[in-house]
């Protein structure tokens, strides 16, 4: 579910028509709906109210301050995966002690920064690295809280650029070798053992490759805890997918999700984290685009809109689909025609979809892609010299632009030239 819905035929975020954002800060633009954010959080904080847990939302989805604040405000932890994701959540006023710091490469100064500012525990993906972190703590003088990321060697089914659980993946350490990472971490200063984290891959739509790993991560607690290691809480990672097509059967809800976290790991008594981003965020951002031209090609139609590859990658990088859809809503009966829907960038790779079905459009007309708040804007970039386009928080019948479009003028002054071509 989103509030993104057609009143009197014309699409709205929750009570604002988009032609009233499109007329104040131009298109392209990312919408959000903060009564759709902060649903999709409520979702997974009910379906974990079985016990003690933390939903800590994965920054990485949609990281502009005003949706950490909003999160945050509600009750969310964070989870970051770098400095910056970190200085945002603390921006936004989410305490460290509400921050799982994630991630396969951290650096030595990332460390210290969240170690001197506060963070709930670091998630260790190597051996070099907690090694760095012992050293780092100790010199320091204090003790963090530390999990391990085990590799369970499962097999997501999602997309093989977002699979983070199959033992070829760059991350975590092979469940196998668990035993022995976590008997030298225990013997290093600087370190204390909390929990075991596991992260399998992202938009999964089937909920038995979650329980496999989950089964693995309870079979290896009761063997750690056999150790003697204290795992008092487990970070169960996030991944759970999001229609975009909505056309599709809807994959799992989060209550049937946080079903098969009390199935499989209930009976341990730990806190549970878990780190949603897509489901989140996904939904509840769109996309707003204006048509240039409608152009007749050989065999086939293009729509060309303002929007490109640059602002919204997903479809580029991962044959990603998108709803999208007209913000004026097409007449009862009215004929559609085949269009590929591509942007203005000098790549064939530009295109958003091909032969995708739509009603008649015009030159200045407003399109939506649904499904964009989930890495539609933190992904983006300025490619082509094109500006980063503007995003905006709706939360009822207000709105505020929450990072506004550069000029071309502020874009182009981060550059500098060297001294010698003056």
């Amino acid at each position: 579910m989103d509030h993104f819905l057609y009143q009197g035929g014309v699409l709205h975020a929750e009570d604002i028509p988009l032609p009233e954002i499109a007329a104040s800060v131009g298109t392209p633009a990312y919408v959000y709906s903060a009564a759709t954010l902060l649903r999709h959080y409520t979702l997974f904080d009910e379906a974990l109210a079985w016990g003690p847990h933390l939903v800590c939302y994965a920054v990485k989805a949609a990281s502009n301050v005003a949706i950490l604040k909003l999160l945050g405000d509600a009750g969310a932890g964070m989870d970051v995966v770098s400095e910056g994701e970190y200085r945002r959540a603390r921006a936004a006023g989410v305490p460290g002690e509400r921050i799982v710091f994630s991630g396969v490469g951290k650096t030595e100064g990332e460390m210290r920064h969240v170690l001197e500012n506060g963070i709930r525990q670091i998630n260790l993906e190597s051996e070099p690295e907690y090694r760095m972190l012992s050293r780092i703590a100790s010199e320091m003088g204090i003790e963090v809280p530390v999990t391990v990321r085990v590799n369970p060697d499962v097999d997501a089914k999602t997309h093989e650029k977002i699979a983070t659980g199959k033992s070829d993946n760059k991350f975590g350490i092979p469940i196998a070798r668990a035993r022995e990472v976590y008997a030298e971490i225990a013997s290093l200063p600087g370190l204390k053992i909390t929990g075991i984290d596991v992260h399998i891959g992202s938009q999964l739509t089937d909920l038995e490759p979650f329980r496999a790993a989950y089964r693995k991560v309870a079979d290896l607690t009761e063997t750690l805890r056999a150790d003697g290691h204290a795992i008092d809480r487990l970070d169960l990672g996030g991944g759970l997918g999001i229609p975009y097509a909505r056309s599709n059967l809807a994959p799992p809800v989060p209550l049937e999700y946080g079903q098969v976290i009390r199935d499989e790991v209930g009976h341990l008594g730990c806190e549970i984290e878990i780190e949603p981003g897509r489901l989140i965020a996904g939904n509840a951002g769109i996309l707003m685009a204006s048509t240039i031209f409608v152009k007749e090609g050989e065999g086939r139609d293009f729509l060309i809109l303002d929007a490109a590859m640059n602002d919204l990658i997903r479809p580029a990088m991962y044959g990603a689909h998108h709803d999208i859809i007209p913000v004026v809503e097409p007449a009862p009966g009215v004929e559609t025609r085949p269009f590929d829907i591509v942007g203005p960038v000098c790549e064939s790779g530009d295109t958003f979809a091909k032969g995708r079905e739509m009603s008649p459009v015009d030159p200045g007309d407003l399109i939506a892609f649904r499904s964009a708040g989930a890495y539609g804007a933190v992904m983006s970039s300025e490619y082509n010299s094109r500006p980063l386009i503007p995003e905006v928080l709706v939360q009822g019948d207000q709105y505020a632009v929450i990072r506004p479009r550069p000029t071309y003028e502020e874009m182009i002054s981060r550059d500098s030239v060297p001294h010698w071509l003056d």
